[in-house]
């Protein structure tokens, strides 16, 4: 188990807000998307938290267990236009991003935006497509914008992307690179409902009944007041010294090749701020870290192919082996 190390809270600056309503509201929400997606509340929640710290997900998970419901779900509680993509080999860039046709009318090109343009996009077996066409998402999730024919035209805000794969079937597949996994903020896995949450899905007809039924629960200006509120949440010198020992543990560990990302360290102190106010507080505390340091740093470790462990195994070790902040009694 890590050591703890002493933090003078008095230190922490006064929040001039109060989480309470935003708690109120991302709880409201998950309760919505739980009406469909029964038993993965703890899923749910991560994903919200991963959309208010306005990053992306990556669901590696077998098929048939509601990766599409979750999108669903989760676009009419927010009462948000969302595109769904079948990621195949076949598939080119200009599919996703969109492409320029000739105007016969007005003798110019006339750009037809692609399914990339709304706010939250599906991309279904992303690894079913090849490289090039993987590539064409990478400015649109990291910089919320697409550039053609020497025009940059800018994305809905928000733009959230969750994308799916198998990670048991590799035939006719394209592993992600480095680059790409790098843009997802967490990874997360939905896993098989247990008996209880299954048989709450064969009464709602698999999810389709209540769907089509759901009622938004809040807006995208909602959605942007909370990525606001979000960002004034306070991360203590010592909590973000705790991420930054995190990242450097990883990339110290003999069964390492890489090791977590600067981008890592970030996307875990924006998905911190998230999970605090999500649970009405205006403060990070280690407790965030500790929760959401695997989903958003394993997919950023990679470990050599003969290696005994796993990345989640690797984050897991530098967990145990940084000393935790603890706030320092007066």
């Amino acid at each position: 188990m890590a050591d703890v190390v002493s933090v003078d809270q008095r230190t922490a600056p006064q929040v001039a807000f109060d989480a309470t309503p935003a708690a109120a509201l991302a709880e409201r929400i998950v309760d919505n998307v739980e009406r469909v997606l029964h038993g993965k509340r703890s899923i749910i929640e991560l994903t919200l938290v991963a959309l208010i710290a306005e990053g992306h997900v990556l669901v590696e998970d077998v098929p048939g267990v509601g990766k599409t419901l979750l999108a669903k779900s989760l676009a009419a509680s927010l009462s948000a236009p969302w595109r769904r993509v079948q990621f195949t080999p076949d598939l080119l860039p200009s599919d996703v991003v969109g492409v320029s046709v000739w105007d016969t009318s007005t003798s110019s090109f006339r750009f037809h935006p692609g399914p990339v343009f709304t706010n939250i996009l599906l991309c279904d077996e992303i690894n079913r497509a090849p490289e090039k066409t993987q590539s064409a998402l990478l400015e649109a999730m990291e910089e919320r914008q697409v550039t053609g024919d020497g025009a940059t035209r800018a994305l809905p805000q928000p733009f959230f992307v969750i994308a799916t794969q198998n990670p048991f079937e590799h035939r006719g597949t394209y592993s992600l690179p480095e680059s790409q996994l790098d843009r997802f903020l967490m990874r997360i896995s939905l896993g098989y409902p247990d008996r209880e949450a299954t048989l709450a899905l064969l009464e709602d007809d698999g999810g389709d009944r209540i769907i089509t039924s759901l009622s938004p629960v809040a807006s995208l200006p909602d959605l942007r007041a909370l990525t606001e509120a979000a960002r004034a949440v306070h991360t203590a010198l010592a909590i973000k010294g705790y991420i930054a020992d995190l990242v450097q543990a990883t990339r110290r560990q003999s069964d390492v090749r890489l090791g977590a990302s600067p981008r890592a360290a970030i996307a875990l102190v924006r998905a911190c701020r998230s999970s605090a106010l999500c649970a009405g507080r205006t403060f990070v505390t280690p407790d965030d870290v500790q929760r959401l340091a695997i989903p958003v740093l394993a997919h950023r470790v990679h470990v050599y192919e003969d290696s005994n462990i796993t990345a989640e195994a690797a984050v897991q070790s530098a967990l145990s082996s940084v000393p935790v902040p603890v706030p320092r009694r007066a």
